[in-house]
């Protein structure tokens, strides 16, 4: 009984002193002498204020609305090449990127007994529309201006030569060299060769009379496989650009550049402003058009080349001789070309055409080619006119047989793609042009 008591006892104590504790807690004592001052903090970064540099509506706001002019934007290729890992560096955003930031080279490499091309991304990065991330994949990481930084100003092994040439526009530091990442001529392989092996441009440059393909011959003793898209892709402007890429037969016009080569970028031209119509800007566009053919009425923007330091102190338009007299130069010696490469038809063109506004080089020659071959082809190419020597067809077989093609007329071809697709009619890099063209028509009365 005596220690129940205790018990109460002490547990009455601590309840005493507990509301005692309380109750001191409930009054202040008198305030203290202040310390001294402590040291300011660094300001902080207004976030909104960050952002505007950018999200302003003469900014970002209006670049969005340019780009979706640009083909970039509104061209089917994204959609039709998702999942491609092949076609993804050139056509996916996140494949684009992906190659940039591997340093994914040119190179062809042997496995499992056949040539394949190392230039190509992962099946998870093969997706993505062309966007702002494409050409600026740091953005949103720092929130500063230097987020705009172009995704690869390096230089660009060509993979049409399987890395073995290199293009670097270093003007402008570089800039170009996002360009020609993408718009650079892809490779031929040989189409009967089970190894994949690409066609050897300097055997079609040294041996001129030799045979690269031949109907009588049978397949397996042909070296390229003709057909209806026997060609080097669309983005020669690069190639030509730079001044290397094509077959350079020997002749008596000089292999030189333009001035355009080594002075202007892509950049300057393609996005000069203030734009016109859909010319310029974040459109790239250099003419105020949607893929219309080539007329007359063509209206172009030249704001970027009647800058102070280029064509300021003789501005330049469309009848301007600088920019008519090149034209037409070029564009008679394509004319002459194409001529000497259809003569092998025996009276029918082996090239295509194409008067249409589904020909991106509409108008470029009198007889509007676009590169191809007029080779039948059910999907692509239905009325095409010669035989595809691969396909056994019934509708096929009734077709005139491909006639043969020495390694100069291949040559000859490339070149005729070369030029004709790099869309300017000389204009990117005159000089060469002109060498490339009339040399190539040199090669062919020579050797034919």
């Amino acid at each position: 009984m005596k220690n129940l008591q205790k018990l109460f006892y002490a547990a009455g104590l601590m309840v005493v002193a507990t509301c005692l504790m309380l109750s001191s807690c409930t009054k202040e004592g008198p305030q203290g002498i202040a310390g001294p001052a402590g040291k300011d903090g660094t300001d902080g970064k207004d976030a909104s204020e960050t952002c505007k540099q950018c999200h302003a509506k003469a900014v970002v706001d209006a670049i969005a609305t340019e780009f979706e002019l640009s083909k970039h934007s509104w061209g089917e290729a994204a959609f039709e090449e998702a999942g491609n890992v092949t076609c993804g560096p050139c056509h996916e955003q996140k494949a684009y990127v992906y190659v940039c930031a591997n340093n994914t080279p040119a190179t062809f490499s042997f496995v499992n007994g056949k040539w394949a091309n190392d230039y190509v991304t992962n099946a998870a990065n093969a997706i993505g529309e062309i966007g702002c991330y494409t050409c600026h994949s740091s953005l949103h990481t720092t929130y500063g201006m230097s987020d705009i930084a172009l995704t690869s100003v390096a230089p660009v092994p060509m993979t049409m030569w399987a890395g073995t040439k290199t293009i670097n526009l270093a003007q402008g530091g570089g800039s170009s060299n996002l360009c020609v990442k993408c718009h650079q001529p892809r490779p031929l392989t040989c189409g009967n060769d089970p190894a994949g092996r690409l066609l050897n441009y300097d055997s079609v440059k040294m041996f001129p009379k030799a045979v690269m393909y031949d109907s009588a011959a049978g397949a397996k003793n042909t070296m390229l496989k003709p057909s209806y898209r026997m060609h080097v892709h669309y983005g020669t402007v690069s190639a030509v650009y730079a001044g290397q890429g094509g077959i350079e037969y020997a002749g008596d016009v000089p292999y030189e550049n333009s001035v355009h080569t080594s002075v202007a970028t892509c950049q300057d031209c393609h996005m000069a402003n203030p734009m016109t119509g859909i010319a310029g800007g974040h459109a790239f566009n250099m003419r105020n058009a949607k893929e219309s053919a080539l007329s007359s009425g063509t209206t172009w923007n030249f704001n970027g080349c009647n800058t102070t330091s280029c064509h300021g102190t003789l501005p330049i338009d469309a009848n301007s001789s600088k920019w008519k007299n090149p034209r037409t130069e070029i564009k008679d010696l394509l004319n002459q070309l194409a001529a000497k490469i259809n003569e092998c038809g025996g009276g029918h063109d082996i090239l295509h055409a194409d008067a249409t506004s589904a020909n991106l080089w509409a108008g470029l020659t009198t007889g509007n080619y676009d590169g191809y071959l007029d080779i039948y082809s059910s999907s692509t190419n239905p009325s095409g006119y010669w035989r595809d020597p691969y396909n056994t067809s019934a509708t096929n077989m009734a077709k005139p047989k491909f006639p043969k093609l020495l390694m100069v007329q291949t040559g000859a071809l490339i070149n005729f793609q070369f030029c004709l697709r790099e869309y300017s009619l000389g204009i990117h890099n005159t000089n060469y042009v002109r060498a490339l063209l009339a040399n190539s028509i040199k090669a062919l009365n020579d050797n034919l």
